[in-house]
């Protein structure tokens, strides 16, 4: 059973930072990766992705040069950094992982491993 714990959530104002982590039980060398987002009322979107090997990262256009996507294979972990949070960053944020690469990372049902989330809550 794979199991995904993110952690790292939390309350801040907005232009303020937050690192997002995910812990792994499966090889993430051999996974891609994703960083998710719900709002309450809205669908789940692609926040960020990153490939199985690691050279090619995917953003969505709402967070480019705002948000960072990481992970550290030796520690099975994900990371995400969010800069300059803005009020609509509100969400709750899940971590993905899928064995192998996926044709479209940013796309929910590409990923068959789920977190239970984590809540980033920002303030204006």
């Amino acid at each position: 059973q794979v199991q995904l714990v993110e952690s790292g959530g939390g309350s801040v104002q907005a232009r303020g930072s937050l690192r997002l982590s995910c812990g792994a039980s499966l090889s993430t060398y051999t996974a891609t990766m994703g960083w998710f987002r719900q709002a309450p009322g809205k669908e789940r979107e692609g926040v960020a992705a990153i490939s199985a090997g690691g050279g090619t990262t995917y953003y969505a256009d709402s967070v480019k040069g705002r948000f960072s996507i990481s992970k550290d294979n030796a520690k099975k972990s994900l990371y995400l950094q969010m800069n300059s949070l803005k009020s609509e960053d509100t969400a709750m944020y899940y971590c993905a992982a899928a064995r192998g690469g996926v044709s479209q990372p940013l796309m929910p049902d590409a990923y068959k491993y789920w977190g239970r989330g984590t809540q980033v809550t920002v303030s204006s």
